[in-house]
């Protein structure tokens, strides 16, 4: 179990790093974070609701994306690729399976909010005008995990 803490502590630091410095993620980071977030959590509670939990993590994600794919589409008109990138959607896609469906819900909109306030903090010392939000949401994520992991929050995996 310690080893896949520390390989997915060590994922959501590349993710981070690589989004932050470059704006693009090696493709292959994003299923290794989700097969560790999900073992993880697959370890931590009953089959069933690991199963639950991902389904409806699956339809909060694509009613997400799609909700920005219209947006793009008809109030930006412009393509999605120019507001979202790939590496974002696929980071939202390997967190389907890190947490019990509130707890994800949760962590997830702290995360965007998470997100939104570094940028905004930190877009003066940037010289991108994007967004690197699987970076950000990567290291927001990888705080969650050690907070729990370290015992400063109770409970990660349900509410």
């Amino acid at each position: 179990m310690l080893i896949v803490k520390l390989i997915l502590i060590l994922l959501f630091a590349m993710i981070f790093f690589q989004d932050y410095k470059d704006r693009r993620v090696h493709w292959f980071l994003f299923p290794l974070v989700a097969l560790c977030s999900g073992f993880l959590f697959y370890k931590s509670t009953l089959p069933e609701l690991f199963l639950v939990s991902v389904a409806l993590n699956t339809f909060f994600i694509l009613f997400l994306l799609l909700v920005v794919t219209l947006y793009s589409k008809f109030v930006l008109k412009v393509n999605v690729t120019e507001t979202f990138g790939l590496g974002d959607a696929f980071l939202f896609i390997s967190l389907i399976f890190s947490f019990s469906t509130v707890s994800f819900l949760v962590v997830f909109v702290f995360a965007l909010f998470f997100s939104l306030i570094i940028h905004l903090i930190l877009k003066k010392y940037s010289r991108c005008k994007t967004v690197p939000l699987a970076g950000y949401l990567s290291l927001f994520f990888g705080f969650s995990y050690l907070a729990f992991w370290f015992g400063i929050t109770n409970s990660l995996y349900a509410l």
